[in-house]
């Protein structure tokens, strides 16, 4: 693998894209009822994510500013309140 040196706005974009995989790689429900809840979140968490992604890719947004508010909206909306497949057993 070469060693490369990633640019500024390389950077932000990974934040990013680290920021959107946040918002939507919940762990997987125990039991239907979970998953309700888990869904609920997932919608909330996934409408955040298009709207940062919009604000870089319509509105000229700058990636870094679209990640941090992302992450603030994440922090809104935790993923917690459901047991995970892992805690079902």
């Amino acid at each position: 693998m070469k060693n490369r040196t990633e640019s500024g706005e390389a950077r932000e974009l990974r934040v990013l894209l680290e920021a959107v995989l946040e918002a939507v790689a919940l762990p997987y429900p125990a039991t239907v009822g979970d998953s309700e809840v888990r869904d609920r979140i997932l919608s909330d968490r996934v409408l955040h994510a298009r709207v940062a992604l919009e604000g870089v890719l319509r509105s000229g947004d700058e990636p870094g500013w679209s990640a941090e508010y992302l992450r603030i909206r994440l922090a809104e909306t935790p993923a917690t309140g459901y047991r995970t497949a892992g805690e079902g057993r």
